[in-house]
């Protein structure tokens, strides 16, 4: 298993994977994360030309995609609650995984951390998949922030030496 950028190419797995997790996330009691074909082609164009989408292939196959870069988040700039501290971090969007291919998604935020000794990320209220995950791999819940669209998402922070 192994991590690259991703290419314009990968685009029509990409777009599956994100098509298969709003399915998922619906069917787990998420309708609400992903509505109305969210990414967008144009959002993950513009990840893919701008350098910070990844992909996680396992044996030929596409498993995960997922945004990462060292950024400051202009979301995660007002929250309610702390973060752990005021260091540059990494930040983590739009991770979604094949239902078929088991592990990738804590292989994906494992990688992100090692890139970054200082991640956050953020999800909805409603995606169990994703919190106990992100409390499997030792993130600290920190509070609620706000997307540009007002929607709420729980806050999250991995901080290493």
């Amino acid at each position: 298993m192994f991590i690259r950028k991703t290419t314009v190419q990968d685009l029509p797995e990409v777009y599956l994977l994100y098509e298969r997790a709003r399915d998922f996330m619906r069917e787990n009691g998420n309708p609400d994360q992903w509505k109305d074909g969210f990414p967008s082609p144009e959002i993950v164009g513009h990840d893919i030309a701008i350098g910070n989408s990844y992909v996680c292939v396992k044996e030929e196959q596409i498993a995960t995609v997922f945004y990462f870069n060292i950024e400051t988040e202009p979301s995660y700039l007002k929250i309610d609650g702390q973060w752990l501290d005021d260091r540059p971090y990494g930040v983590v969007h739009r991770i979604a995984s094949s239902r078929e291919i088991r592990g990738t998604g804590m292989f994906c935020l494992d990688w992100c951390f090692n890139q970054c000794r200082n991640l956050r990320i953020d999800t909805h209220r409603d995606n169990i998949p994703m919190r106990n995950l992100l409390n499997k791999l030792g993130f600290t819940f920190c509070g609620i922030i706000w997307l540009e669209d007002g929607d709420e998402r729980l806050a999250f922070q991995k901080v290493g030496k």
